[in-house]
Formats: structure tokens, C-alpha cells, sequence
């Protein structure tokens, strides 16, 4: 999507469809608005008036304005009370103004930022997040259709209109900023909406070696089986033995910082189809084990944003990828492996694999030395019967790192809620044969999934976001559509901008 950005007068914005915000309970337009309203003959006034519309959350009116007014259609979005008016409200109005935009088959839209003077943000920040929202909004996944709708022409172009030229170098810089961040949010959405006989672990490690070409600063390499067999995997390894399909172990280096600079490593599951192997799941929405990938997509998306972006930092993103199918090879319950750290575990249930290809991941960060080590993972269903589908699960081992993820995820609208990681979640994994078991019973199911991780992130902060309730989503969104969300892109890319900048 072409991304502009202007300042001027409302009413000589050439566009399909013009944006503009109202708070609840305006009495009359303000500002540039009312000058816009002037040349509408005070329908927007009347509207307000005659309370056809209010200016609350998420209600949209579309007009059809006349000369002197040079947008094709105008259309309004309530932005609700003023003093509940936050960035991610505004990110919310945007997207409905772009889906508004879409279905009335306009090409190009504007957006006024001249509301958002009421925010803390600066003009900056509401011009990133107009893009960004316009962006995934508009995002579909529609490449296996062959029907008429796929012809139909997306939205091809947003403009953001600022109030006056005063800051515009930084709002244009913010605008593009917020296009790249989009742009690898949809990226990992993909990966997560393509079927699980296409995103297979080698298409995986293809993606990741086309990212990597992208950028001088960015370099892959993918360990194989017998890599894997070397480093005495056997976590990883014992994941994979029940798929034809290949392991693989995809390790993306982002240098961007000094030459001597601890890295912040990123671990991402992806574990492209979950079947659940032999303690294999029910059929009803098996479908959507595809999306099982999305921590491991998250982080590919976010080394893409910040090799594009340029972000003076180090980031090692690292993401074990396999499926989890049931055969007569595959792991069962009662056995015991043994990873690459050396220490054991008892699998009491083959679907509770994630944990096990992250902790020979988390052990492989180690070699880094890593200022900080944050991984993502659709975990546990558990995450998701506490939280809902409304934020991630965060835990770990050090609080100022928590404390840094959740302010990440506050300000870019992908909230995470901290958990207690006690030493009594520990006891529940506690085996009788071997040095913990896979799972702790159904009290406390993503603490205890996070405690078997912490085993294996020891030497380093370490902080875990538990994306089984923010990945995907069976109901549109303001800015997301049904399917893959891509969580995590925009918190890891506000997460390393922030880390950035604090050096």
C-alpha cells in the first residue's frame, strides 16, 4: 500500500474517502472540521444535532459530499468520550474507517489526525498507528480462492492529514515506520492463515532465507536432522519423529548494534500442524492446529520489521520448527528423551509438545550470552481459558524484563498479563523417573508449562508470552480480520525499538 502524508485544509483533500473522527456528545464540528462542515451546508452539525450520529466507539455514517469538498465520500467514525480516548482507540477507528472504505470499493482514503490532538502522543505516534491500522484492516487472505470477490482491487492508498507542516518530517517518518511494522504483521499473518501442507518446516526455512536476503545486516542458518542428532536434540527430535516431514531449526542474526554487543534472542514455537500426536486431539476445529506456527512466524515477522527499519541493536531469533503427528514412530506417553541440555523428561501427554522444541531452543540461546532472551508460543489452551482472547500470558524469570514486555505490549496495543511463576508450579512437574514430566495437571496449565521452560532458560533474563489466546480470532476486529492475528510483531519490534534506544 502507497503511504502520504500531506497538511492542509480537509476540504481539499483529493481522495475516495475522506476519515474524519467526532468524540461522543460533540455538540459541533471543531477546528478544520467545522470549516469542512461549512462546506457540507452544516450536514455534519445536523447529524449531531438530529443525533443520527453521536461520535460513539466504532459508529460509522457515510456521505457523499459535493463541490467545493474534493473527497468522493466522507465517512465518520466516533472515537467515543474524550477522556477515555486512547491510541489504540483511535488504531480501532481507523480500522473501521479503512474496512468502511473497502466496502464501498474505494481505491484511496485519508485520515485526519486532527482529533488526536487530544492524546499524549504526538501527531507522530497517531500517524503510526493510521497506517498501521489502515494496513491490517484490509488485510485478507484469499489466495486459494478462485471466485469473483478475489478480482475485486484492494485499497491501494492512505494519506494522513495533518493539522500543519510543523512536524511533518517526523509525521512522514512515522507514517512509513508504521507501514513497515504492518507490512511483517501481515507477513507473519500468512505463515499462520496458510494451510498446514504449504507452511511445512522447510517452507518455513525458505521464508526465513528469503528474509535474510532482504538485508545485509541479516544472516540465516538452518540446522537439519542430523545437525539437530550432533547437538543431541532430543526434545526437538522427539517432536519430529512422528512426521515424514523434516525438522528444521532456523536461527536468523540481526546485527545492527556493536560489533560486541550482547544480542537479544527471540524464540518462536512453530510447530506447523498439531495434531497432538498419539494423545491426539478432537476433530472438532483440528483445522486450526495450522496456526500452531504463530510464535515462530511472529518472531520471522519481527526480524524483518527491524532489519528494514534498521534498528541499531542485536537480535537472534531463533525458531524450532517441526509438526506433531501421530504414527508408529512418534513420541508416547511413558517415554523419556533427553535434550540438549542434558536433563530429562517424562512425556505423560504428546500434546503438550511445544514446551519441548522450546527447551532446546532455550537451551541453544545460551551460546549468545543474551542481554535477554523473550520467547513466544501458542502454549496452552489454559492461557487462553484465563485470559480470553484479550491479551498474552507473561511470565519469566526476571521482573524489569517483564515490566519492559508489558509496557512494549501497553503502548502498541498488544496487551500481556503477568502470571505468578512460583516455586509450588515447580512442584508439579516434579517426575518420579526422570527430571520433570511435560505436564503438572490441570491446575495452573500455562504456569506449569512456563516453569518447565524456565529449566532451560537459566544464565539469562528470560521472559515467555504465552499467544494461545491472541493468535488467531473466530470474530473480525476492528483491525483484524478472522484468522491469524500476527500478536507479537508489533510488541517485539516496540519491545527492540524501546531496548534500542535505552543503550
Amino acid at each position: 500500500m502507497k503511504v502520504q502524508v500531506t497538511a492542509g485544509k480537509l476540504i481539499d483533500v483529493r481522495t475516495d474517502a475522506l476519515g474524519v473522527c467526532l468524540f461522543q456528545g460533540a455538540k459541533r464540528p471543531e477546528g478544520d472540521l467545522a470549516a469542512l462542515d461549512k462546506a457540507l451546508g452544516g450536514l455534519i452539525a445536523r447529524l449531531l444535532k438530529d443525533g443520527d450520529f453521536e461520535g460513539k466507539a466504532a459508529q460509522t455514517a457515510l456521505l457523499y459530499p459535493s463541490a467545493p469538498v474534493k473527497a468522493k465520500r466522507l465517512c465518520l467514525v466516533g472515537l467515543g468520550k474524550r477522556e477515555e480516548f486512547t491510541l489504540e482507540g483511535f488504531r480501532k477507528a481507523v480500522g473501521l474507517l479503512a474496512k468502511l472504505a473497502r466496502r464501498v470499493a474505494a481505491r484511496s482514503v485519508a485520515v485526519s489526525i486532527h482529533e488526536t490532538e487530544a492524546l499524549e502522543e504526538t501527531r507522530a505516534d497517531a500517524a503510526r498507528a493510521a497506517v498501521e491500522a489502515a494496513i491490517l484492516a484490509t488485510y485478507s487472505f484469499d489466495e486459494y480462492k478462485t471466485d469473483d470477490d478475489k478480482g475485486k482491487k484492494p485499497l491501494a492508498n492512505i494519506t494522513v492529514v495533518s493539522p500543519d507542516r510543523r512536524d511533518l518530517k517526523a509525521v512522514r517518518a512515522a507514517a512509513a515506520e508504521g507501514r513497515t511494522i504492518a507490512e511483517a504483521t501481515c507477513f507473519a499473518r500468512r505463515l499462520v492463515d496458510l494451510p498446514g501442507n504449504t507452511h511445512t518446516p522447510t517452507y518455513l526455512a525458505r521464508e526465513a532465507r528469503a528474509i535474510a536476503r532482504s538485508s545485509q545486516k541479516l544472516k540465516v542458518r538452518v540446522l537439519g536432522r542430523a545437525d539437530m542428532e550432533r547437538l543431541k536434540m532430543g526434545a526437538l527430535l522427539g517432536v519430529a519423529k512422528g512426521s515424514l516431514e523434516p525438522p528444521q531449526f532456523i536461527i536468523l542474526e540481526y546485527k545492527g548494534g556493536r560489533a560486541r554487543e550482547a544480542p537479544v534472542v527471540l524464540v518462536g514455537k512453530a510447530v506447523t500442524f498439531d495434531s497432538g500426536g498419539l494423545s491426539i486431539k478432537p476433530s472438532q476445529a483440528m483445522e486450526e492446529m495450522k496456526r500452531d506456527m504463530a510464535g515462530g512466524a511472529a518472531v520471522m515477522g519481527a526480524l524483518k520489521a527491524i532489519s528494514a527499519l534498521k534498528l541499531p541493536i542485536n537480535v537472534v531469533g531463533l525458531i524450532p520448527a517441526t509438526e506433531n503427528l501421530p504414527s508408529g514412530t512418534a513420541l508416547k506417553p511413558g517415554d523419556i528423551i533427553t535434550t540438549s541440555s542434558g536433563k530429562t523428561i517424562e512425556i505423560l501427554n504428546t500434546d503438550a509438545e511445544g514446551r519441548l522444541i522450546l527447551a532446546d531452543a532455550l537451551t541453544y540461546a545460551k551460546r549468545y550470552k543474551p542481554a535477554a532472551c523473550v520467547d513466544l508460543a501458542t502454549l496452552t489452551g489454559a492461557c487462553e481459558v484465563a485470559l480470553g482472547k484479550h491479551c498474552a500470558g507473561l511470565m519469566g524469570s526476571d521482573e524489569a524484563l517483564i515490566d519492559e514486555v508489558r509496557d512494549a505490549g501497553e503502548a502498541c496495543g498488544e496487551r500481556a498479563w503477568p502470571l505468578p511463576l512460583w516455586p509450588e508450579y515447580h512442584e508439579q512437574i516434579k517426575s518420579d523417573v526422570a527430571d520433570m514430566k511435560n505436564i503438572g495437571g490441570r491446575g495452573g496449565g500455562a504456569i506449569t508449562a512456563a516453569a518447565l521452560l524456565a529449566k532451560f532458560a537459566e544464565g539469562y533474563p528470560w521472559a515467555h508470552l504465552d499467544i494461545a489466546g491472541t493468535a488467531w480470532v473466530t470474530t473480525e476486529l476492528p483491525y483484524t480480520p478472522k484468522g491469524a492475528t500476527g500478536y507479537g510483531v508489533r510488541l517485539l519490534v516496540e519491545f527492540l525499538k524501546r531496548r534500542a534506544a535505552a543503550a
